[in-house]
């Protein structure tokens, strides 16, 4: 609910303090005494677009404060946790607009974007009048005020659940069909090359032993000899024999040479030892050496083979086991790709079968309530004194979405047998006026908290039509809040609570100002708007009979 409303320079506002009430709340005054400007104001802090020359002449900035009570469960609290904004039952938005066109906004304190005080505007306010078109007149919307009137949130959730599920199923049908396709474009490569790499059968680190073995062959031969010609030397006939014999001629002679020849047997001893581990690793290496020259060929072969065929695929030779493994999967995908492409397909009718249903139980859900909406608006229309005319919510068949496939237009005929049409196409100005406040009180359940606002929506009707208009705006406002701009004085009356607007001119600048009225200015107030600037004892007396 508004509480209040506090505007500061702007327009022809200086400085104005309002404090609205639950109920029904009247605002009257002579055209062009500021109403509109209330509305702009109010619009302003709500981040509506609106026009830009807002600020009053002279001053350096404009400011307006909207205090909202916003209780326990309130749609507004969605958008303050998303914005990280706390809250407490109040609600605070306030805007500055500098001389220079700049706009700054907070709420609860807190600096905020026009798009978040746009969100909130949204769970705030709703305005209404022969222009809106931001909802009632909007064809665009008028799915989600059947839907809103007929309940189908659980039905609207299962036709989204089973549109997303249908679209997973035909994304995951659409990829497969592709890659199957991409497949058979490559398949007589595919089969070549993993033919060819299996075939082969190449192993990892396989390039790189067949590599060290070819040089070690085609070394052998140069090394051989010499190899051999160094085991010689080592050996018996060698140097092996040699340290043999003078250990022996050493040991001959020790006895007499008192201790001197044990040192150098001792180290001979050692010589013959490293001697030996000498032989055995040239033994070694002479096997190592021996060779099939025919082992050769079949190594050169092989490693040649693979490294053609890592050049041929653009990949190291390591690599080659892996890439046949790549291979081998995408003719996987193609041989399979059939029984694959089968549960798919099957997958997708499902899921359309799942679509089908749930949209069938949402069109038909939104069928009947079209039909109690019509009844609703019959009996609405009759005390406007329309009781001739008729309203019609028609549920078409359009493109299927996660909402369903229908497609929801409210039409009216002004009288029987007269073509139908969109509300603002064919209604007159205060036939629109009374199908849109027969309408909003026919969708308004489940908007408490929301304050709704009606600019002149009584324009063009009088007498008991406009009576009739002002106990539909206080039957709407029984249990909420309601905000009236009218010039009707059978609405005025209605009100549960009244300000009229007023314009003061001095010789310098003109000012608008709100002036709550008591129950002797209401009198006097109505009165005007009865008989003009003239007010007479009989304009008084009328007032006072709509007052009651």
């Amino acid at each position: 609910m508004l509480r209040g409303l506090d505007i500061r320079d702007m327009l022809i506002i200086d400085r104005l303090e309002l404090e609205f009430q639950p109920g029904l709340n009247v605002l009257t005054g002579e055209t062009g005494a500021g109403k509109s400007i209330l509305l702009d104001s109010l619009g302003f802090v709500l981040g509506w677009r609106g026009r830009a020359d807002l600020v009053r002449q002279g001053a350096d900035q404009g400011e307006v404060v909207a205090v909202f009570d916003m209780p326990r469960g309130h749609a507004a609290e969605a958008v303050l946790d998303e914005a990280g904004i706390e809250h407490e039952g109040e609600l605070i938005l306030r805007r500055v607009n500098t001389a220079d066109g700049r706009k700054t906004a907070w709420v609860n304190d807190r600096r905020v974007s026009g798009e978040v005080l746009r969100q909130l505007s949204e769970t705030l306010i709703e305005l209404h009048g022969q222009h809106d078109d931001r909802g009632l007149l909007n064809p665009r919307g008028h799915r989600l005020l059947l839907d809103d009137f007929a309940g189908v949130g659980p039905l609207l959730d299962a036709s989204r659940a089973a549109w997303r599920g249908l679209a997973t199923a035909r994304k995951a049908l659409n990829a497969a069909e592709a890659k199957i396709a991409e497949t058979k474009a490559e398949e007589e490569f595919l089969r070549h090359a993993v033919g060819e790499l299996d075939k082969l059968d190449p192993q990892q680190g396989e390039e790189a032993e067949l590599d060290q073995r070819r040089r070690l062959m085609q070394a052998a031969e140069k090394i051989r000899a010499d190899v051999a010609q160094a085991l010689n030397a080592v050996g018996s006939d060698g140097a092996e024999g040699m340290a043999a014999s003078a250990i022996r001629w050493l040991d001959g002679a020790a006895d007499k040479a008192e201790g001197r020849l044990d040192e150098p047997l001792a180290a001979l001893a050692r010589a013959m030892d490293e001697l030996d581990a000498a032989q055995r690793g040239i033994e070694d290496c002479l096997d190592a050496l021996e060779f099939n020259p025919a082992e050769l060929e079949m190594a050169e072969e092989r490693l040649f083979a693979i490294r053609g065929l890592a050049r041929k695929h653009g990949v190291m030779p390591d690599e080659l086991a892996t890439f046949a493994d790549n291979l081998r999967a995408k003719l996987n995908v193609l041989d399979g790709g059939e029984r694959d492409l089968a549960a798919l397909r099957d997958a997708v009718a499902k899921a359309e079968k799942d679509y089908q249903a749930a949209a069938n139980a949402l069109s038909a859900a939104r069928t009947e309530a079209a039909g109690r909406l019509d009844a609703a608006m019959s009996a609405e229309l009759a005390p406007l004194k329309m009781e001739r005319a008729v309203f019609r919510t028609n549920v078409t068949e359009g493109e299927a979405g996660p909402d369903g496939r229908d497609e929801v237009a409210f039409t009216v005929a002004t009288n029987p047998g007269a073509p139908a049409g969109p509300l603002n196409k064919i209604a007159s100005g205060g036939e629109l006026s009374r199908f849109l406040l027969a309408l909003k009180v026919c969708l308004s359940e489940g908007n408490s908290g929301i304050t709704m606002i009606f600019d002149e929506i009584d324009r063009g009707v009088g007498g008991a039509t406009a009576d009739a208009v002002g106990r539909r705006l206080a039957e709407l406002a029984s249990g909420g809040q309601v905000l009236v701009v009218t010039h009707s004085p059978q609405v005025a009356a209605l009100g549960g609570h009244h300000w009229r607007v007023e314009k003061r001119q001095t010789d310098t600048q003109t000012l608008s100002t709100v002036v709550p009225l008591g129950e002797g200015d209401r009198v006097d107030e109505i009165a005007r708007m009865i008989s003009g600037d003239r007010i007479t004892d009989e304009a008084r007396a009328a007032a006072r009979s709509l007052l009651g």
